[in-house]
């Protein structure tokens, strides 16, 4: 196959979909690699590595000229879709929820598209899972974020002047990106306090060394292993739970999210004014809408002396790593629709037919 690793354009990013590890494997089984100058870069990858792993390296739409297949983090823009071979396949997250004028621009120049948001949950393509992997360093950096925004520190200490108390943590969404958070607050010393509507997550939380907070007769789990949307009588139990709870907390880090619909909304107002000047809550959903009322996507919000953070973007903040595990996650996908070194697109195979979001000039539901 012809692959072609696009740089990135979005405001902010700096991953990049292949590394030049990723680069290597693909072009020992015999692919052939394009990588556009300065793709890595801003990820800690120059050009240079990129070469010697293989890979030739062209400028702008150049690199584009000819290739199979063009793998990028984001979306491109409209005037980037332009600049696809006609024929060739996109792999990317390209937030088909969104849908709108790009897929159909896709589609007019029957450009196939495979969207790294819809990898199935099966344990065949679990490698390929990106939404996971980049969730797991959202989680961990989430807890980064809100320890710096804290007026104190996250651990016990004792001390010649005394012993501080440590920070008490509470991790709304015990998905990968929960977990992680639990995980990486727990490692930083606070005590760490963990919610969820699927009540089977319990034992995972309480693993990592954190408490459950239970809510009677809520439980809300649909395919996938993701939440589902509550009913008014469970959401009205979950909010009166996460009331009592959240008004003791120093650190809230939420991170509920239901794929392709708006955040679920867990945190009001009034329970932000119930919590203690000086705490801090970083919402992971902000780009989805936010668990929290006062969240504004890529803002702070002082409300009663509570800083309410909506980062946007975070695995991008570690582009080293986050491109590393999202470059696993692309090849390994173009390893399984390489059939003889060659390009199968199959709609009919389990992971493919998820991730087809475009094909044969249709836009695919």
């Amino acid at each position: 196959m012809r692959i072609a690793v696009a740089r990135e354009t979005s405001p902010g990013e700096r991953r990049v979909a292949l590394v030049p590890e990723n680069v290597a494997r693909l072009v020992k089984q015999q692919h052939e690699l394009r990588v556009e100058r300065g793709a890595g870069v801003a990820a800690g990858f120059p050009d240079q590595a990129y070469e010697a792993a293989g890979a030739a390296l062209a400028d702008g739409p150049a690199a584009l000229e000819g290739a199979e297949v063009v793998v990028r983090v984001q979306r491109p823009s409209e005037a980037e879709a332009d600049l696809l071979p006609q024929g060739a396949l996109l792999v990317a997250l390209l937030a088909p929820h969104q849908g709108g004028p790009l897929l159909a621009r896709l589609a007019a120049r029957r450009v196939s598209a495979l969207a790294m948001e819809k990898v199935p949950r099966t344990t065949r393509a679990q490698s390929m899972d990106a939404l996971s992997s980049q969730a797991t360093l959202a989680g961990y950096k989430a807890v980064l974020v809100g320890a710096n925004a804290l007026p104190r520190i996250l651990p016990m200490m004792t001390t010649a002047a005394g012993t501080l108390a440590p920070a008490k943590a509470f991790v709304v969404g015990a998905g990968v990106a929960g977990l992680q958070a639990i995980a990486t607050a727990r490692r930083l010393g606070a005590v760490v306090s963990a919610f969820d509507v699927r009540p089977v997550v319990k034992e995972q939380v309480q693993s990592l060394g954190a408490s459950f907070v239970e809510v009677q007769e809520v439980a809300a789990e649909g395919a996938g292993g993701y939440a589902k949307e509550l009913g008014a009588s469970e959401q009205e139990r979950v909010l009166g739970a996460i009331a009592a709870h959240v008004k003791d907390m120093d650190l809230v880090v939420t991170t509920a999210q239901i794929p392709g619909r708006p955040a679920p909304r867990l945190l009001t107002a009034d329970m932000i004014r119930s919590m203690r000047p000086g705490s801090v809550v970083v919402d992971l959903a902000a780009e989805s809408g936010g668990n929290c009322e006062l969240t504004r996507p890529g803002e702070v919000v002082v409300e009663a002396g509570v800083t309410v953070l909506g980062p946007l973007n975070l695995p991008s903040t570690v582009p080293f790593h986050a491109s590393q595990m999202y470059g696993r996650n692309v090849t390994t996908l173009l390893q399984h629709l390489a059939k003889d070194g060659r390009l199968v697109l199959d709609p009919q195979d389990e992971i493919t037919g998820a991730m087809l979001v475009v094909h044969d000039g249709q836009v695919r539901g």
